[in-house]
């Protein structure tokens, strides 16, 4: 066991020194931000322009708004209860109010009514905002002002149905857009790591060096070594990626109102650990035993599109999957070995997994798993030393049967 650790431990070092390990962990959060930043800029030079006057009403608990109530194509009116605010609202008098709650200074918390779901930010928010920071600024600034004054409002938004009742305001934006994030961080995170085994295998193979490895090691510490060494790198770099998101639609939530709605959960980023790790380690027995039965690295990677392309199916009915958590088609895929996980990252932020989807999943994943490294451990102590013409598929059952 010792010697697996070792080989664990070269590995793990040695992808952190690859420049194209680097490149993929730094290089897409570093692009992320930069697009960021360059929309932010584009956005600062475009001013928001109101297109028409509009009537906004609201409710006071706090006692503190009772000026600036004109702010350029916005009037903001006063009105004693939410009841007269919402008989105005149906009837026509204002286009939208909102509530300020008598906990407002401690909490920010504004609460918006409108009858149609609208945007959560627009010209008229942004008057409404100036509308709450010239009131609090009039007075005197205790800290507790002076902090709501820096971020007047937290805003939460309802729309009305024609009955006037309450109908809280879903951000379908962010309920599509969180799944395909994780979805797409976990596709590549995957196939970095795995891909990192794959060359590793192909080329120490192709160059016989595998040949001086086993002569001081048996085939299952090299095989444990190696998987379980670009395993930790490629968690590494989920982590990475995964902070890196939590720090982007943070900093992105100001000026794209669709990111407000996303958050990554402790359980959430629990689950995606257990998903990544079964993933990883299938798809590292898949690359292994194509790395151990092809001769040349060209060969294996046309071999391995076999298992690339089923992976990729829950991202081209990303929107199906959304749209249909309960579909025939997306528990196939929820349940499918070679599927599972990315459909899981998919359908776990909307909590559209049942337990038992969740139970079975990953009770098929293991046994996919413990099936495929046992298989992988004898096609790569039988093959890894063979070279020329690749075995045929029956000839590989046959061997592994007498193995």
């Amino acid at each position: 066991m010792s010697k697996a650790l070792i080989i664990l431990r070269h590995e793990f070092l040695q992808t952190l020194k690859k420049k194209s390990f680097l490149l993929t962990t730094l290089a897409l959060p570093l692009l992320a931000f930069l697009a960021l930043g360059i929309y932010q800029l584009v956005e600062s030079r475009t001013a928001p322009a109101l297109p028409e006057e509009m009537n906004m009403g609201y409710v006071d608990a706090t006692g503190l708004l009772d000026d600036h109530q004109e702010q350029g194509l916005v009037l903001f009116i006063p009105y004693e209860t939410e009841s007269q605010a919402r008989t105005a609202l149906l009837q026509g008098d204002i286009d939208e109010y909102f509530v300020i709650p008598d906990n407002y200074i401690e909490t920010g918390l504004i609460i918006r009514y409108a009858e149609e779901a609208g945007p959560r930010t627009s010209p008229a928010i942004v008057q409404m905002v100036d509308f709450l920071r010239l009131n609090l600024a009039s007075g005197d600034l205790e800290p507790a002002i002076m902090e709501r004054v820096n971020r007047p409002a937290i805003l939460e938004s309802y729309h009305l149905d024609e009955q006037g009742e309450v109908v809280p305001a879903r951000d379908e934006i962010a309920d599509m857009l969180l799944p395909f994030i994780l979805a797409m961080v976990f596709y590549f995170a995957l196939f970095f790591s795995a891909g990192f085994l794959f060359q590793s295998v192909t080329e120490e193979k192709e160059n016989r060096i595998l040949e001086v490895l086993v002569s001081s090691v048996n085939t299952r510490q090299l095989l444990a070594g190696k998987i379980l060494g670009l395993g930790a790198a490629g968690l590494l770099q989920v982590a990475v990626w995964l902070v890196s998101l939590f720090l982007l639609t943070r900093a992105a939530a100001m000026s794209i109102p669709a990111l407000e709605g996303i958050t990554l959960p402790a359980s959430l980023l629990a689950w995606a650990v257990v998903y990544f790790v079964l993933g990883y380690i299938l798809f590292a027995g898949l690359y292994t035993t194509v790395g151990s039965i092809t001769p040349t690295a060209r060969e294996a990677q046309s071999l391995s599109t076999i298992f690339v392309l089923p992976v990729a199916v829950p991202l081209f009915v990303w929107v199906y999957i959304m749209e249909n958590p309960a579909a025939a088609l997306t528990r196939a895929l929820t349940l499918f070995p070679l599927t599972s996980p990315m459909t899981a990252m998919m359908r776990l932020p909307g909590e559209t997994m049942h337990v038992w989807e969740i139970a079975l999943s990953l009770i098929i994943l293991l046994f996919s798993v413990g099936l495929i490294l046992w298989s992988a451990a004898k096609i790569f102590r039988i093959y890894m030393l063979m070279y020329g013409k690749r075995p045929a598929f029956r000839e590989i059952i046959r061997n592994v049967r007498s193995e």
